[in-house]
């Protein structure tokens, strides 16, 4: 029972929303809800497609097809997260948040249309448009959303539990669609359904703004600083501008990549995604090497702990990432799909899992916590990486009940998931908030970005592993036992990196609880 006065503020919190409410949330969210679906369903449509695509169209004549694949798709990984950072700065200074959506989402379309030309100059121009868009959409719309709640309102949680719903809606539906109309009428087909999501998403977001539910939230942080000229031309303006100039250059860098056998490149096994983000990941080490050695002993031992869920955060990614890439392809060439889905649809088992285990995983952690017994962070993080670990397991396996042909059951793809899945959830949805909670307060928004750029390194995993398990063929539709053992051989490897992972986090827990202090 809460205190009248508790009781008072609860009541006005709920009833003071801009706009109204639905179900007694701000009408607000539920604009975001479905403009953050239909763009999710556009990004997640499009990866869908995107390594198979890449396969049979853009290196079809490859003989190392699966090598030049890993390399861009790695690439483009590492830079839609790394353009977070920067399009969340900018919105933060000049744009704001309504700005900041309009321009990412529309920039995006016009990346997912122009994926529908077959022609590889286009190719690398729409994966640029989309990395650029997204470092201005994906970190302010979600931000948008804890703007619509005042500070202390306890539905602030669900409204964000409600918004990931949508994400994993839309995360679910697109592969299913996109793939089908991939495989039924062409890749365009697939591509363009991805970009009208994208369009979707905006016009949510527009009606939004029209019918006045955001109230003055997501405005720019000052007529001053949004109207500033610089060389004659508006901030606002300019941006828009400096977007699309960029898009150029991050083409080079992602149709940079080398040749399998290529002994002519002065990168060697690099491509130039690789070499930055070598560099930026020594300068963030040893900026927060500096920052230790500043730092009070209490804050370092946090510090430190921040750091090393980080870190665990990375492997995690590294290897669930692969999802989009190596494992559609031992979906294509080595599971057994007949009368079920296609390679690119089996991209939507993730989210299924998510939207079937999320309300229950998290009525799990309210019930342990209510008798004292919900497990810390460590115990969590150890958990997700042993999961991880076993799910790869259950596909190293699965090459033992193949068929003649070198396919194996579709179940254990789907256990995978189911496994890989649960993981997720006991590592993602904390993160996030221990990040927050072990930082030192004047350096939070530096420590965020750092966890933001995780998600970026997790694709150079991504790329070395896609690398090592490249298949050299010129032939489209590669498979049967070869391609089963090399596969099943590097599952094998993978889940012992992480199951010895997660052991390691579980046996130094006692330890990292030691250094979290009061942090849960």
């Amino acid at each position: 029972m809460l205190p009248k006065n508790d009781i008072k503020l609860e009541k006005r919190l709920t009833t003071d929303y801009e706009g109204g409410t639905v179900l007694g949330h701000p009408k607000g969210l539920f604009y975001l809800f479905f403009a953050e679906l239909w763009e999710r369903f556009s990004f997640y449509g499009m990866r869908a497609l995107l390594t198979l695509y890449m396969i049979d169209v853009i290196f079809q004549a490859f003989v190392d097809k699966d090598y030049a694949t890993a390399a861009v798709y790695s690439s483009y990984g590492s830079l839609v997260y790394a353009s977070t950072v920067i399009g969340g700065r900018i919105s933060d200074k000049i744009l704001g948040m309504r700005n900041s959506i309009f321009l990412g989402g529309i920039l995006m379309a016009i990346g997912h249309f122009v994926l529908a030309i077959e022609n590889n100059l286009a190719f690398f121009l729409a994966l640029s448009f989309i990395i650029v868009g997204n470092g201005f959409f994906k970190p302010n719309i979600s931000t948008f959303v804890g703007a619509l709640y005042p500070d202390g309102d306890s539905k602030k949680d669900s409204g964000f539990t409600i918004f990931y719903m949508g994400i994993n809606i839309g995360g679910w539906v697109a592969p299913l669609l996109c793939g089908w109309l991939a495989a039924t009428y062409g890749w365009h087909y697939g591509f363009g359904l991805a970009g009208f999501g994208m369009l979707s998403g905006l016009l949510f977001f527009w009606s939004g703004i029209r019918s006045g539910v955001f109230g003055d939230r997501g405005m720019p942080p000052s007529n001053g600083v949004i109207n500033h000229t610089f060389l004659g031309i508006k901030n606002k303006f300019l941006i828009p501008l400096f977007s699309v100039f960029a898009v150029p250059l991050i083409a080079f860098l992602l149709s940079s990549y080398k040749a399998l056998g290529d002994e002519s490149s002065m990168l060697g096994d690099q491509n130039l995604v690789n070499v930055i983000f070598k560099v930026i990941g020594i300068s963030i080490l040893g900026y927060l090497a500096y920052i230790i050695i500043q730092s009070n002993p209490d804050e370092r031992k946090k510090l430190f702990v921040a750091i090393l869920i980080t870190l665990f955060m990375t492997v995690f990614w590294g290897f669930h990432e692969l999802s989009g890439s190596v494992i559609t392809l031992f979906a294509k060439r080595n599971v057994d799909l007949t009368g079920i889905m296609t390679a690119s649809q089996t991209n939507s088992l993730n989210s299924m899992w998510i939207i079937v285990l999320a309300i229950p995983i998290s009525l799990m952690w309210t019930k342990l916590a209510k008798s004292k017994k919900n497990p810390r962070t460590p115990f969590k993080f150890g958990m997700g990486l042993l999961l991880a670990g076993v799910s790869f397991y259950v596909l190293a396996i699965s090459g033992n009940f193949a068929n003649s042909e070198g396919l194996v059951p579709f179940f254990y793809l789907l256990l995978m998931y189911f496994l890989l899945s649960i993981g997720e959830l006991f590592m993602s949805p904390v993160g996030l908030s221990k990040i927050t909670d072990l930082s030192p307060k004047r350096i939070v928004a530096f420590m965020m970005g750092v966890w933001f750029l995780s998600s970026a390194f997790a694709f150079q995993v991504v790329g070395f592993i896609g690398k090592e398990l490249a298949v050299e063929s010129t032939d489209a539709n590669v498979g049967g036992l070869d391609t089963l053992k090399i596969y099943t051989d590097g599952f094998l490897l993978i889940a012992k990196y992480s199951i010895g992972a997660g052991l390691i986090v579980l046996l130094a827990s006692p330890l990292i609880k030691k250094l979290m202090g009061e942090v849960h």
